[in-house]
């Protein structure tokens, strides 16, 4: 990458990830980039400023990096857009399904944009899928907050003083998440039922060691790239009776569905929440787009009848040290499909990965899906 300056922004208040690690870094600068580094940006993810330094990045303030980089990296949309200097790149998740307007507005700033959760679900895109690396981890993570909330234990346990039955799990969504979600859990002991709407991953459930739970009649997910689709509102009305019955008998669930550019599906009633038993707990990992469940709040732990309700769509930042490690990864993978040519960087963008990631280009907004959203 000669020529090409990369700086690495600090993320905003309460994210512990930063876009690379000094290891990833160093892998910049040995391709020839030139790398500069807001100063503590990696410091909640136990990557101190001397880190970068001794990778060969250069540590500054933001402003400076702001001004000299050309390619900004950052892993949320920056909060002050206006301070972002027009003609950069940036790539980051910015979810640009929800945050479509803040698109516009770097488009008039002549920002080319590209948003790593639009990157197209292929076998070719795996090496650099963050939603993947980090969806791993927030399936981990939210099975041990459950075991941390939950009054009982996970396992079986057969002692002198009396047997302990193990902890009942319900995973809704056998996604990256579920699927690391029912290993996890499994592991701790629990005993694990999987409900999908995709058949196809009953098999991976299965060897799991889980109970897949079957509804016939949904809509084809296959092309949804990993995500749930929308039910006909007779699936829903089946689908919830069946999902009913299995969290009446749970003592924890973890709930992950969600559809990209809207609200996440309802699947936890109110009802269903008053049917648990006192002391179950429920962690729902799309808390942002809605929630899963009635009574979800993004960010917050509460109880419910008695129920406690844990929403956290970032749980992949509780662990911030690995999942920086392997979104920095995703990130170099990705890079490695730009040319770099006559002391230039340049995107490809007849490449269907580079076409698929970039929202903004040469001053309009250029993804079909986001320009659609924009008139509505």
């Amino acid at each position: 990458m000669p020529g090409m300056k990369i700086g690495i922004l600090k993320e905003n208040d309460g994210e512990k990830r930063v876009s690379m690690l000094p290891e990833a870094v160093k892998q910049l600068i040995a391709g020839g980039a030139e790398v500069l580094v807001e100063e503590k940006a990696g410091l909640a993810g136990a990557a101190p400023d001397e880190g970068y330094a001794q990778a060969g990045a250069r540590v500054a303030s933001r402003q400076t990096v702001l001004e000299e980089a050309d390619l900004l990296l950052s892993i949320h949309l920056p909060n002050n857009l206006s301070a972002i200097p027009s003609g950069k790149w940036l790539c980051g998740t910015f979810q640009p399904l929800f945050r479509f307007d803040a698109m516009q507005q770097l488009a008039e700033k002549n920002t080319t944009v590209f948003s790593m959760d639009m990157l197209p679900r292929t076998t070719r895109a795996q090496s650099m899928d963050v939603l993947s690396s980090q969806a791993n981890i927030a399936g981990y993570r939210a099975v041990l907050l459950a075991a941390h909330l939950y009054p009982r234990y996970f396992p079986m346990l057969m002692t002198a003083a009396g047997s302990v039955p193990p902890a009942k799990m319900l995973i809704l969504g056998a996604g990256v998440a579920g699927l690391q979600a029912i290993a996890t859990g499994r592991r701790l002991g629990a005993v694990v039922e999987v409900f999908d709407t995709r058949p196809a991953v009953k098999e991976e459930v299965m060897s799991l060691g889980a109970k897949f739970v079957e509804v016939e009649g949904a809509a084809d997910a296959s092309l949804a790239g990993g995500y749930a689709v929308e039910q006909s509102e007779d699936f829903k009305r089946r689908q919830q009776e069946r999902i009913a019955e299995s969290i009446r008998k749970a003592d924890v669930v973890i709930t992950t569905a969600q559809i990209p550019g809207k609200a996440a599906p309802l699947l936890v009633t109110e009802e269903m929440i008053r049917s648990m038993r006192q002391g179950s707990v429920i962690v729902d990992l799309a808390a942002a787009t809605g929630g899963n469940t009635a009574q979800t709040k993004n960010n917050e732990t509460l109880v419910v009848h008695g129920v406690t309700i844990a929403g956290y769509s970032n749980l992949a930042g509780e662990m911030p040290f690995d999942a920086s490690r392997l979104y920095g990864k995703n990130l170099l993978n990705f890079f490695a499909l730009f040319k770099k040519e006559n002391s230039k960087w340049e995107a490809p963008f007849e490449d269907e990965l580079i076409k698929g990631t970039c929202i903004t280009l040469n001053g309009a907004v250029v993804h079909e899906r986001i320009q659609t959203l924009l008139t509505k």
